[in-house]
């Protein structure tokens, strides 16, 4: 029996490793997210170091040409979208850690691999899986903001219901709105903002509240919009779903460059020049812009 295990693992082990160095290779060049890159890498050394033990087994052990399951004739599974190849591979190495964890406690290899950082590595691959996830998420939707980005305040529609003035909006173009109530309670702003999300989706368009990721949440909005003087960006991250988008308000350059190397999904400059619209807004000016 002591070959079939060692083919088991090897299979499992080659398969774990192209799957992380999928993912690896997404982070470092679609995303440039050193983080992650540098995470899965270790991933990689660890699960390479682990079964480095059993080395010579598991090439002694290859039987490539005789493998029953190998059908390299058949045409590949296609990939709609990166979120797909993120899904696959993910779940490709995950299930190949599984397996390695199984095969390595059977009598032929028990106490020769370390099950320790095989199952590190797992539970750092579900860790993986949705950050990369979501950063796909967010990225398609980010891609979504383009045009006229509308801010709705109910207290500057001039009397006209907010509703109304959203949905004339939506039938001229907008594809992007934020709602901002800086006066009424979250509780009594929940309902509008439901109803403005139904004609967001009814038009394909995206909605982001102002300064509130519990209300947005509560709502199924896409995304949150904040200030500098808001929750940070890390902390609003930290208790939002991948998906979900952030922009933050800016009117310095330091203000933005810090937004960007945070992870926010949009950058709003301004207000370009002096407004009353809203209150203690430090004009930006179009140098800074």
């Amino acid at each position: 029996m002591t070959a079939p295990v060692f083919r088991v693992l090897d299979a499992n082990f080659d398969r774990c490793l192209e799957g992380v160095r999928v993912l690896e290779d997404t982070a470092r060049f679609v995303f440039d997210d050193a983080a992650a890159s540098q995470a899965l890498r270790d991933v990689r050394h660890a699960v390479m170091h682990a079964m480095s033990v059993v080395d010579a087994d598991l090439v002694g052990a290859r039987r490539s040409t005789e493998d029953v399951g190998a059908s390299p004739a058949l045409p590949e599974e296609p990939r709609a979208a990166l979120y797909d190849v993120v899904r696959a591979n993910a779940k490709r190495a995950e299930e190949a850690l599984r397996v390695l964890e199984e095969y390595a406690r059977l009598p032929e290899v028990a106490g020769r691999v370390d099950l320790a950082p095989l199952k590190t590595a797992r539970y750092s691959l579900y860790d993986a899986e949705h950050r990369l996830t979501g950063r796909v998420a967010r990225s398609e939707g980010a891609a979504k903001i383009r045009g006229v980005y509308l801010i709705i305040d109910p207290s500057l529609t001039g009397g006209r219901p907010e509703l109304q003035v959203a949905e004339a909006a939506l039938k001229g173009g907008v594809r992007v709105l934020q709602w901002r109530d800086k006066h009424r309670d979250k509780g009594q702003q929940l309902p509008v903002v439901r109803e403005l999300l139904m004609l967001c989706r009814h038009y394909g368009a995206l909605l982001f509240l102002n300064d509130h990721p519990d209300l947005a949440m509560a709502a199924g909005a896409d995304g949150v919009h904040v200030g500098q003087q808001d929750l940070p960006l890390a902390a609003v991250r930290s208790m939002t779903p991948a998906g979900f988008l952030i922009g933050t308000s800016n009117a310095l350059v330091q203000e933005a460059v810090a937004s960007d190397s945070g992870g926010a999904d949009y950058l709003a400059v301004g207000a370009i020049y002096a407004t009353s619209s809203k209150d203690n807004t430090r004009p930006a000016g179009l140098e800074t812009l």
